[in-house]
């Protein structure tokens, strides 16, 4: 459905940031240190001896013919500044702001070398010193892949149990009940967020929207969830409704027997942990991906439990590197969740987005806003930076 942010996978560029990904553009600011820096097989050139605290730009130019990675680093081996990847006869800058220590050059090359600088000693203040990233070894990432995988375990039957019984109220042609349980099934589905890339044609099946499909609405293909909204809010009649239903009790006791087989990417966690919301604020706080049911800010609070559940599970190398974050990360969902639930009537029925009052969408957004922009750091975080 709203995977869009994430089916091209871009590298990350950390930290503040070292990387320019259009070709090797001059900074604009003077160079308080930094120069050219070649490297080569046998080594990864020569930084200045010394340098003032403050801005620091390093032209890195790969002279070998293999692929480079290039850290800035310090003596306790956090990561200041990165190229995540240089190619061979490329140049790129490698620049960030340092505070007083000594810091070296890290180059990693695709062949399995590495080499770092002789150290520089950075002295003096300046007022934003960049606060290094303590490099994450890939099979860090193993843990919290199995305690999501362990989690998504539970979690596939009750979707699955919500779907059958979703079918059940369609066979028997009570469409109000129906409307009730695809809510609750809908819901199930939304909290897996992290998941969605591992699920391969399971995901369109289970929650496709009429998104690239040359007949909308009216394309035969259209399966799963929100095909099933669009026939209930729509007066579709339980006899054109049961074969969706009936496809999505399939689909999911498929993706179930499949899942054993299937992988969770390390790298989607991370990843997930921010664009889960940022795909809410695009399609659900929009309605943009509402078929009819109004409950588009239901499906954004699933969308917080989702995200509340892969910050769990990354949860210890989260509090390694930014003791605090969580806290606060914890805490601003619950004041976005109060803000979603606010918008429930009296009955207790979810308000559609587009209905709600220009205080609750302001609150809303500048709640979500606030919360999307402390999660953009974890990707960042948590980026595989295995010889940094």
């Amino acid at each position: 459905m709203r995977r869009a942010s994430w089916q091209v996978r871009l590298a990350v560029l950390p930290i503040a940031t070292a990387v320019a990904v259009a070709a090797g553009v001059a900074q604009s600011h003077p160079a308080a240190a930094g120069g050219p820096i070649a490297v080569r097989a046998t080594g990864c050139g020569t930084p200045p001896t010394t340098a003032d605290a403050g801005r620091v730009d390093f032209a890195v130019t790969d002279d070998t013919n293999v692929f480079a990675t290039v850290y800035l680093v310090d003596t306790a081996n956090r990561v200041y500044a990165e190229i995540p990847w240089l190619t061979p006869g490329r140049t790129l800058p490698l620049a960030t702001t340092l505070g007083a220590g000594r810091y070296a050059i890290r180059c990693v090359l695709s062949d399995g070398k590495v080499h770092t600088t002789s150290q520089f000693s950075v002295s003096g203040t300046t007022s934003d010193a960049v606060a290094g990233y303590k490099p994450l070894p890939d099979l860090d990432l193993t843990a919290p892949v199995k305690a999501y995988r362990a989690w998504l375990g539970t979690a596939l039957p009750k979707l699955l149990a919500a779907s059958q019984t979703l079918d059940a109220d369609v066979a028997r042609g009570d469409l109000r009940a129906a409307k009730t349980d695809w809510l609750t099934a809908h819901l199930d589905y939304e909290r897996l967020g992290a998941a969605y890339n591992s699920f391969g044609d399971f995901d369109a099946a289970i929650d496709g929207t009429v998104a690239g499909l040359p007949d909308g609405t009216a394309d035969k293909s259209w399966a799963g969830l929100h095909a099933i909204e669009y026939g209930l809010w729509h007066g579709s009649s339980a006899t054109t409704i049961r074969p969706l239903t009936q496809a999505l009790v399939t689909s999911v006791q498929g993706l179930i027997d499949d899942f054993p087989s299937e992988e969770v990417d390390p790298g989607d966690l991370p990843l997930r942990a921010h664009e889960i919301l940022e795909n809410t604020l695009q399609f659900q706080i929009t309605a943009t991906a509402d078929a009819g049911s109004g409950t588009s800010l239901a499906t954004a609070y699933a969308n917080t439990e989702g995200t509340r559940e892969v910050l769990s599970v990354l949860a210890p190398l989260i509090d390694d590197r930014t003791p605090g974050l969580r806290a606060r990360l914890d805490t601003e969902i619950s004041t976005l969740q109060s803000d979603l639930t606010a918008t429930r009537d009296a009955s207790g029925a979810w308000t559609p987005a587009p209905a709600i009052t220009t205080a609750q969408r302001q609150r809303i957004d500048a709640d979500l806003d606030q919360l999307l922009e402390d999660l953009s750091t974890i990707p960042d975080l948590l980026a595989p930076r295995t010889n940094a």
